[in-house]
């Protein structure tokens, strides 16, 4: 089965994201989706040795409103999963 990102929710600028197998290590990066652009200022590893749970990801001024999704890549550098588009405004 695959690695899933199952939900976004966005609240005092703090994504939080739900996942499904996505094993310890991966690493998890906000793309803005118009430019493709990876945010690595917002790069987060999953720490849980679990494979299910959830991450949080503080957004920095610097991210400004528009489209945007989640992308999570394996341990070997591989993506591994993509979350649905959501808005930041």
């Amino acid at each position: 089965m695959k690695p899933v990102i199952s939900s976004i929710e966005i609240e005092n600028r703090v994504v939080v994201a739900k996942y499904q197998r996505l094993m310890v290590g991966a690493k998890v990066v906000l793309v803005e989706k118009a430019s493709g652009r990876q945010w690595s200022e917002t790069i987060t590893r999953v720490a849980s040795p679990v494979p299910v749970g959830a991450l949080r990801i503080r957004l920095p001024e610097t991210v400004t409103p528009g489209t945007y999704f989640l992308k999570a890549f394996n341990g070997h550098g591989e993506q591994a999963a993509q979350s649905a588009d959501f808005e930041i405004r």
